[in-house]
């Protein structure tokens, strides 16, 4: 069985007799997918490759953007505009509209970045970011020392370029995405293994984050990408596939992937497409829920 049961609600997210359909494989390390509504096609990384592809499912994988500077998670804007986390240059960059690159965020304190990885843009188009110092380590990025001592939590004004360091006291800040009304903003902690809750104010700034959630189970994978459905169950990466908690904080289940999981996100007109980036691997699976749809 691909899906593994811990509530009986669960059953009525994800189908228990779902398959689990690869789509390509023989990938380094993939990582970031997003989804283009427009184009029908998904976008992700494969950071040691040095490259982004898209797939599409009557073209399938094609090149999207080589080299790519070690990219890591992406995310579109209210207005279609990729952002993009870069770990051999430690840079938020944002394509525009005709394809140019804008550099949003590259230092704090006159000091670089140590990698950021993955970023999520609020409906005002406020986009925050994580940056913690895996692309600093060989294969996943350019081994160099860190000018920053800790792994930090920002938020970027898009308008300004305006950084904002929101929080220090992560391990390892990875995957982060916020409540469906935008007032909670979970972010994981790789090494910790548990997801935190920060409540939001409407200048962007956080509460100190509590625990929410502790991320545990079988197999290979960490707390990594997370993602929230449309009805508000938090979903994220971890042991075995992918781990669904209520909006509650209680763990209901887990899509079960053959390979350790780093992202995954929904995509097709219906949305109830995962599209899961794993190790080698792009896989696909249905769920009963949509995801909820970042870009109208």
């Amino acid at each position: 069985m691909n899906i593994e049961i811990r509530d009986d609600a669960f059953k009525k997210i994800v189908d228990p007799n779902a398959s689990i359909q690869q789509l390509a494989t023989g990938f380094e390390f993939t990582e970031g997918p997003v989804w283009n509504p427009i184009e029908n096609a998904l976008i992700f990384s494969d950071m040691p490759g040095n490259i982004m592809r898209k797939w599409t499912d009557n073209k399938g994988i094609e090149t999207f953007r080589q080299p790519s500077n070690m990219a890591n998670g992406n995310f579109f804007d209210s207005k279609g505009r990729l952002i993009t986390c870069e770990h051999a240059t430690s840079r938020v960059v944002r394509t525009e509209l005709n394809g140019s690159i804008t550099i949003l965020a590259s230092h704090y304190d006159k000091k670089e970045l140590n990698s950021p990885n993955d970023l999520i843009v609020r409906k005002d188009g406020l986009i925050y970011f994580t940056d913690p110092s895996f692309g600093r380590m060989e294969y996943y990025g350019v081994p160099r020392e860190q000018e920053l001592d800790y792994c930090g939590l920002y938020n970027i004004d898009p308008d300004n370029k305006k950084i904002t360091l929101l929080s220090n006291n992560f391990v390892q800040p990875n995957g982060l995405c916020f409540s469906l009304d935008e007032k909670t903003l979970f972010v994981n902690d790789t090494v910790k293994e548990h997801i935190r809750a920060f409540d939001v104010s409407d200048n962007g700034l956080l509460s100190e984050g509590e625990i929410w959630a502790t991320v545990s189970g079988e197999g290979q994978g960490v707390p990594d990408g997370m993602k929230i459905d449309s009805v508000g169950n938090i979903c994220t990466t971890g042991p075995g596939g992918i781990h669904y908690f209520d909006p509650a904080g209680n763990s209901i289940g887990v899509i079960k992937i053959p390979e350790p999981v780093s992202n995954f996100t929904w995509g097709d007109e219906d949305m109830r497409s995962m599209y899961i980036t794993a190790s080698t691997s792009l896989y696909k699976v249905r769920t009963t829920i949509p995801g909820n749809q970042i870009w109208s």
